[in-house]
């Protein structure tokens, strides 16, 4: 009887212990997958790092172009690095993009153009300090000795890119930057009461040990999403767009 009884409950342990032990170890759930929206938003905000680093390229060629047309001189080597560009969004806010921006070794060129300009202006003093034998043979006082020179003669007059070529350089990308942001910020969607927002700064090419710079500014470009919005909607025409960005140097 008792032989039967263990039987019986070692088969009764065997069969319920049976499924206890075929049972696995619970898995813990997959990890949901990136969202179709952010994936896109992220594509999106990718594609326009690229037309920004292309803006400001733009900017570039076009100083570069203008420096040598001015001064003859090529400006291949004057230009730092390429432009980078790095988008973010932020919740509440909207999205922002950091644009490094080569900088344009300048500071040689303009001593150069300087000291050029006053050698050639040396020379010019010197031949007019010379007396002319035409000039001898006139008498002190007469009409032609004290002629005045003729208003009507035009002068001379500098290229703002050879006193300031940086800021004709930030001229020349804040203009290529604005016509992105809104040509090409459509598939942002930036709500209507968030910003667009680009901050440019010059590359900085300074050592660790460099006392800071005090000379490189910062820009800073927004426009509102509803703004963006009525432009693409063409409820605003183009300058009316162009005049609601917000530009700020520090």
């Amino acid at each position: 009887m008792n032989r039967l009884a263990c039987i019986v409950v070692g088969g009764l342990v065997a069969v319920n212990g049976a499924p206890a032990f075929a049972q696995s170890t619970p898995q813990p759930p997959p990890a949901p997958p990136s969202s179709r929206a952010d994936a896109e938003a992220r594509y999106q905000i990718g594609q326009l790092e690229r037309v920004l680093e292309g803006a400001v390229e733009h900017g570039v060629t076009i100083l570069r172009d203008r420096m040598q047309d001015v001064t003859q001189m090529p400006m291949d080597l004057m230009v730092s690095d390429n432009a980078h560009a790095r988008g973010f969004r932020l919740e509440g806010y909207g999205i922002f993009f950091d644009v490094i921006a080569p900088s344009f070794e300048t500071s040689a060129l303009v001593w150069n153009l300087k000291t050029r300009d006053q050698a050639v202006n040396g020379v010019q003093l010197t031949r007019l300090s010379q007396p002319s034998t035409q000039g001898a043979r006139e008498r002190p006082g007469s009409a032609a000795s004290n002629q005045d020179p003729d208003p009507q003669q035009p002068t001379a007059t500098t290229d703002p890119i050879l006193t300031d070529p940086n800021e004709v350089y930030r001229t020349e990308v804040t203009a290529a930057l604005k016509d992105a942001m809104l040509d090409h910020s459509s598939s942002l969607n930036v709500g209507p009461n968030e910003w667009l927002t680009i901050a440019v700064k010059g590359n900085d090419l300074r050592p660790r040990l460099a006392p800071a710079d005090t000379t490189g500014r910062t820009v800073i470009l927004r426009l509102r999403g509803v703004d963006l919005a009525a432009y693409g909607a063409r409820q605003i025409d183009r300058d009316t767009a162009l005049n609601r960005i917000e530009v700020r140097v520090f």
